[in-house]
């Protein structure tokens, strides 16, 4: 009976030293397959630091930004419109708006938006010294959305921005933006140009045909501020956004300094711009009426005739008008296809055309479908 106890013993310790060499045993390999200690997995490399010449490289690239931002913000200015209002349920009360701006000449005149200052009765310009100055309305171009005031510069110094050339520019150049974004002076935001010549539209009735479009950040308040070139020359004013949210989301536009320096002189000299004019309405073959018979699809017929205008004192011919069944037939009449052998197709195609590259009094050749035939009539173009 002993001996039989001893041996159940012995196979019992036995058992129980065989199950910890084997628990053993598998536990180290867990830990060989899975466990971070013994891992044959390779260790990532130690970063190392960008050569000195790449932190060179971009503090020379800081540095250009921060020397134009020293140079330029001084010249631009903090605009604050105010309005009278009269409601017949709640009196009479004032509304401000805010605007950028920035000094043209020595002489105190400074450039900004008209709608900016669109039926304002008091204009203030806030300068960088924090100095609050009532402006003077020199002139405005609603069309182009331009406007140039005139502040006393005694005692205070004036550094003029230089215009940059606008018709340089190339799709991917770095721009800067100076303004002032809901209230915030000189805020500074950098960006591409991203398109060129687009047709800029705005509510208070611009049309400008080469307006400039750029993901730098433009806000309200923005307006009227410049849009520069890295070497601190104005190539824009920046005028619109493109937004669902009343912010920016990287579309703005800006009128370009080449308007800028065709407009501003006039503006200051007289007060207003005198834009060229052809004297006729006309409406859109394809949009507006249907082609008639003669073959022309696309192209501008002449409804109507400004009599002794220019289209007029031309031999232009104006249309037909009768109305059938409740609408409009036009019978006859001159279509438009070319200014000085560019094609016509709206007419904003034609007023941007002898926006840009006419004065009134200038002499252009219209090519109009008569009867079916092309002819060219030479134009003298007046005023509006």
């Amino acid at each position: 009976m002993r001996t039989i106890r001893w041996t159940r013993i012995m196979v019992i310790v036995g058992i129980f030293a065989v199950g910890l060499l084997v628990g053993s045993t598998v536990m180290a390999v867990s830990g060989l397959a899975g466990g971070p200690a013994i891992s044959s997995a390779p260790l990532a490399p130690t970063p190392t630091l960008l050569p000195d010449s790449v932190f060179a490289e971009m503090d020379a690239r800081d540095q250009v930004m921060v020397n134009l931002y020293d140079r330029v913000s001084p010249s631009v200015v903090h605009i604050i419109s105010r309005q009278q209002t009269v409601n017949p349920f709640f009196g009479s009360y004032s509304s401000e708006g805010t605007g950028s701006g920035f000094f043209f000449d020595t002489s105190g005149h400074i450039i900004t938006n008209y709608h900016v200052i669109a039926n304002a009765s008091e204009v203030d310009v806030i300068l960088v010294n924090g100095d609050s100055i009532s402006a003077q309305l020199v002139g405005v171009d609603r069309e182009n959305d331009l406007a140039v005031l005139q502040i006393d510069t005694s005692g205070e110094t004036t550094l003029p921005l230089t215009l940059g050339v606008s018709t340089t520019l190339r799709v991917g150049q770095s721009v800067v933006a100076i303004g002032n974004p809901y209230g915030l002076d000189r805020t500074l935001t950098t960006g591409t140009v991203s398109a060129l010549g687009r047709r800029l539209q705005t509510q208070q009735g611009a049309l400008v045909g080469q307006a400039i479009q750029t993901d730098a950040a433009i806000n309200p308040g923005n307006s009227g501020g410049p849009l520069l070139n890295l070497h601190g020359e104005v190539i824009g004013i920046n005028t619109a956004i493109n937004s669902p949210t009343g912010g920016s989301v990287g579309i703005g536009f800006a009128v370009p300094s080449d308007v800028i320096q065709r407009v501003v002189p006039e503006l200051i000299a007289n007060g207003k711009y005198t834009h060229p004019d052809i004297g006729l309405q006309v409406a859109e073959l394809g949009t507006e009426v249907s082609p008639g018979s003669n073959g022309v699809s696309r192209g501008l017929l002449i409804v109507d005739v400004t009599a002794n205008g220019p289209a007029d004192q031309a031999g232009l011919r104006a249309a037909q008008v009768s109305t059938q069944r409740g609408r409009y037939v036009f019978s006859g009449g001159d279509i438009i296809i070319a200014v000085d052998g560019q094609p016509m197709y709206g007419r904003d195609d034609m007023l941007i055309y002898l926006e840009d590259h006419y004065r009134p009094g200038d002499t252009t050749t219209v090519t109009a479908v008569r009867d079916g035939q092309n002819v060219d009539v030479p134009l003298t173009l007046g005023s509006r």
